[in-house]
């Protein structure tokens, strides 16, 4: 399933090299800091244990890698994976003092891992970036060991209305604060619109099982602002 905003040339790869640098600050900023126990929350469902790997997915500037690998006491190995190489730089300046952590530039549709890899995937807020979402699943799928688990930390669409009202309120003036905050305007209407056009939970829900996985839940957070989706390779 293509994704239309995402196939604009050069889009997405335009919006994240002007953001990059102030990334952490703008994740802050668009959540108001929720967006740090969201991802408490993803953990917390993970419950890793130690000598399992992980493969995280729009990494980002690492924050999932450093919850996992505190959460086990280092004791496990994490690939960081992202399509933007200043996140990546950044990334790796964020993480120095963690040893077992490798950092790879690519996409989501094209990873360069074997097959049966990973006892984990995790993907955070980064699937409705993606150009093809089947292709993202088909892949996470791929690198995923049998009884493997996949993660995706995502926002998605809220059940009570009158949330849902104040929340597209609010998102209408983000793309104003953005600029006074990290100076840009434009890849904070690219994230609002987003956010508007992705897929909402069942339908990822199906997608997922349209790509093999079994077992397929989720689970909404702050009203449904995001949901963790959860699926096994069995």
């Amino acid at each position: 399933m293509q994704q239309y905003l995402q196939n604009k040339k050069g889009l997405v790869q335009s919006v994240f090299d002007q953001v990059y640098d102030q990334y952490d600050l703008m994740n802050d900023f668009m959540s108001l800091g929720v967006h740090r126990l969201w991802k408490k929350d993803l953990l917390n469902m993970m419950n890793p244990t130690s000598n399992q790997k992980l493969i995280d997915v729009a990494c980002g500037t690492g924050d999932i890698a450093k919850l996992f690998l505190n959460y086990v006491n280092k004791k496990s190995h994490v690939t960081c994976v992202d399509p933007n190489i200043g996140m990546i730089k950044k990334g790796k300046e964020k993480l120095k003092e963690f040893n077992n952590l490798n950092w790879v530039v690519a996409s989501a549709e094209k990873l360069p891992m074997t097959i049966n890899s990973f006892d984990f995937y995790t993907i955070s807020f980064g699937l409705r970036n993606t150009k093809d979402l089947n292709k993202s699943l088909s892949e996470a799928y791929r690198v995923l060991k049998p009884g493997g688990r996949y993660l995706c930390l995502e926002f998605s669409k809220i059940e009570n209305p009158g949330l849902d009202f104040i929340y597209k309120k609010y998102s209408k003036v983000i793309p104003s604060i953005g600029k006074l905050i990290v100076g840009e305007k434009a890849p904070y209407e690219y994230l609002v619109k987003s956010i508007e056009n992705f897929v909402n939970q069942d339908e990822l829900i199906d997608l997922m099982k349209r790509n093999g996985f079994q077992n397929c839940t989720y689970r909404n957070l702050s009203g449904g602002i995001v949901s963790i989706h959860s699926g096994w390779k069995i």
